[in-house]
């Protein structure tokens, strides 16, 4: 069950990819009424930064709830793969 603290207090969090990259930071939470769960972060991507890099230079990019492994000080998730281009 998703509490109101607990979405508080991932707010401004630094994001980082498990390997290490960054990501930006948390600026929103889409939650789940229905269920009370969290459904995804909302990341505000830094400008040359790995998430930038991947899409594009856009920023609020979802992250499904799914791909976050830890919440400490700042917040790990999986390693988003690099898409690829055939040529």
């Amino acid at each position: 069950m998703v509490e109101e603290k607990e979405v508080h207090e991932l707010m401004n969090k630094d994001v980082f990819t498990e390997k290490g990259s960054y990501c930006g930071t948390i600026k929103d939470a889409e939650i789940d009424f229905s269920k009370y769960a969290m459904k995804s972060v909302i990341v505000d991507a830094v400008k040359g930064s790995y998430l930038a890099e991947i899409v594009g230079g856009k920023r609020g990019v979802i992250i499904p709830w799914q791909m976050v492994k830890a919440v400490d000080d700042i917040v790990i998730v999986k390693q988003i793969p690099t898409p690829t281009i055939n040529e």
